[in-house]
Formats: C-alpha cells, structure tokens, sequence
C-alpha cells in the first residue's frame, strides 16, 4: 500500500472549467505515487473545518511532480479553494484509497464511464490505458458544458450523454452505451451512485466485469471514523459486518463484492 503524507503543495495553476467547476494543478512529491482513481485530501484555511475535503486526482504530469485536481464547488471548503492564485500553498493528504485496476484491462476492451463530477478521475486512467488497451469513454454531462472531453478524445473513442439532450445521447451514460451498441470485457466506472447501480446491473446482464468507483461525503478520509460505509457481500475485518470503508478499501471495488 502507497504511504500517504500530509504536505504543502503549491498552486501552479488555477482556472474555470465550467460552471462552479474548477481547475486546479499543485506541485508536490506525493504525485510520484499516485496512481489513476485515487484522491487526496485538501484542507481549508479555516481552523473551525478540521478535516480535509476529499477530491478525486484528474491527472498526473509526465515528470511525477504535480497532480491536477478538477472539482466542483459546494460549499465553503471549495469555494475557499477556488479563491487560490498561482504561488499560494495549500495543506493536502494523500494518496489515499485505492485506484483503478489497471491490470484487469491488459489486452482486452475496457469502458470507462464518467457522470458529472465523476468524470475527471477517469482523464489520468484513460491516459494510462491508451498505451496498448483499445479505450472507449462515455461520459455523461447535465448539459452543453462537457468540460474534459476534448481530452478524453486524445486517449479514447468518446461518446457523450447529456440530461437535456443538447449534446450526444438525451439521457444518461447506460443510454448512450446502448444507443451505440458499445460492446467491451471490463467497465470502470466513477459517479453518482444511481448511476453505478445502473452500471453494475447492466454489466451483471451482459456478464461483463465491472469496478466502481464510489462518491460519498467522507470525513476523516483515512479509515478511522466510519463515516464512509457502503455495503458489501463480504465480512469487513475492522468492522466484523457486511460494510467497507470508501475511503480506504476504495473508493474503487469489484462491483460483484457490492451490495447496491
């Protein structure tokens, strides 16, 4: 397992993506061991908010020494963070989970499907697959702002769905999935959590082998609150029930070990 570290991390970077969606490079050591699907851990400025708001890694640079973070601003914790200019230092954690099995993909046809601010953890898994793996993404947006998907295109076979319909398929990814008769061996997968119920169904049905990624409001972000559980067929060690921790046994797991 990669250790995680708490450090300062400069801002290199800052812009807006879309609408309350946010653009964010840091330079720091701990993107040498971070790996495609993990978050790190960003804490605010405002000692009355103790813990660290947890935010999915977009994309590492070729050299290993800086992450980018791509989210979305709700609440004051990450409207705090968009107010950070190139040259300020912000306190982050990580890497912390775990990341997408890569592996699994090897030789085979792999889907990853994104759904809103799900879609960003996708960009640095679709950048590792693209050399040797045949890639197809399909992500899913609410509107015309399909933010990161002309850079999907640089790594895979893109389609599209939108909520109102101004962009690709009306209706969500398991729709444009269908509408365009997208066969492949694995899914990953990373969003809302009806949407990954969809997913699980839907790769169940065609005995496709699928990870999920899973969204949930998190708190200590290292495994000791359990404040993060989702439900699981197996027995979890820490908690001796049918639960696992999002934040350390995931956020990413095999979707036949969950219980949705």
């Amino acid at each position: 397992m990669t250790k995680k570290m708490k450090k300062e991390a400069k801002v290199l970077s800052q812009k807006l993506l879309a609408d309350g969606i946010f653009d964010l490079w840091l330079e720091t050591e701990i993107a040498k061991d971070t790996c495609p699907g993990q978050f790190v851990g960003v804490y605010t400025v405002n000692k009355a908010a103790l813990l660290p708001r947890p935010i999915s890694v977009c994309e590492v640079n070729k050299e290993k020494t800086a992450i980018r973070l791509v989210y979305r601003v709700v609440g004051t914790g990450t409207a705090e963070f968009a107010l950070y200019q190139p040259g300020d230092y912000m306190m982050i954690l990580g890497p912390l989970g775990n990341g997408f099995p890569l592996e699994k993909a090897e030789g085979k046809r792999v889907v990853l499907m994104g759904g809103g601010i799900g879609v960003p953890p996708l960009l640095e898994t679709a950048k590792r697959l693209s050399e040797g793996t045949d890639v197809i993404t399909v992500m899913g947006y609410r509107n015309s702002e399909t933010f990161l998907s002309d850079e999907f295109e640089k790594y895979s076979r893109l389609y599209i769905a939108s909520d109102d319909g101004s962009v690709g398929t009306k209706g969500n990814v398991i729709d444009a999935l269908k509408e365009n008769k997208i066969d492949c061996d694995v899914i990953f997968a990373c969003g809302p959590m009806p949407m990954l119920k969809g997913i699980k169904a839907c790769a169940s049905e065609k005995g496709i082998k699928a990870y999920l990624s899973l969204e949930e409001r998190m708190a200590c972000g290292v495994g000791a609150c359990l404040g993060c559980i989702c439900k699981t067929k197996k027995v979890d060690d820490h908690s001796h029930v049918k639960n696992a921790r999002i934040c350390t046994d995931g956020p990413v797991f095999d979707a036949d070990d969950l219980d949705m």
